[in-house]
């Protein structure tokens, strides 16, 4: 099954070119363009799009405030900031908002076509360089507060969080302990539950405060 991506950018010039990238991929469909946040909060409803690239600031409804509204009503939406701006100011909001990672514009059209796959299947997408910074955050208590204490995780979903906040996606956790994507699936559902974790990168920087302590 194809993923559904809804695009949206006030640049015609960067929706073409990305919309021309996504068509090179067999198993990406384009369902529509967006100019900006209150188009993309129309178009969402309406095409039912798996992952949304998002830019930030556009005229009127920007990107953050979109995100929040797409996801009031579409949760299981993937929502990935594509940007020119890879700073600080832009990057905890979009977290905060609940987009699920964050790439910059320049990236690599490969890393951006396996940043909406991995969108797709769930896990956080970040560049290198946010990564870093994210969990560099995280370490030194400037990232959002952890998750309360919950239910103590098993010794396998224990090794699953360890992987997932050294940043590894659901399938190289699979190959490092020899388990399938849904069976990972399953252990970061319920890790989420037990530390009420409303999302992956929350999820990790708890995993991050906890386990290295």
């Amino acid at each position: 099954m194809s993923v559904r991506v809804l695009i949206v950018d006030d640049q015609q010039l960067v929706r073409a070119g990305v919309r021309m990238l996504c068509e090179t991929a067999p198993d990406l469909d384009v369902v529509g363009e967006a100019t900006g946040g209150a188009d993309a909060v129309r178009l969402a409803a309406r095409t039912s799009p798996d992952v949304v690239l998002m830019d930030l600031r556009m005229p009127g409804t920007d990107g953050i405030a979109a995100t929040r509204q797409i996801l009031a009503t579409r949760p299981v939406t993937r929502i990935l900031a594509l940007t020119t701006f890879d700073d600080d100011e832009h990057l905890y909001p979009a977290l905060h908002a609940g987009m699920c990672g964050f790439l910059v514009k320049d990236a690599h059209p490969t890393q951006l076509l396996d940043a909406i796959r991995r969108a797709a299947d769930g896990d956080p997408v970040f560049s290198p360089d946010v990564l870093r910074r994210v969990v560099g955050a995280a370490l030194d208590h400037r990232a959002p507060p952890a998750v309360p204490d919950g239910p103590e995780p098993t010794p396998r979903e224990r090794e699953v969080l360890r992987l997932l906040a050294d940043g590894l996606s659901n399938a190289e956790i699979g190959a490092h302990l020899n388990m399938g994507i849904t069976t990972v699936k399953t252990h970061v559902a319920n890790l989420m539950t037990k530390t009420g974790a409303d999302n992956r990168v929350r999820l990790a920087v708890h995993g991050l405060r906890t386990l290295r302590h």
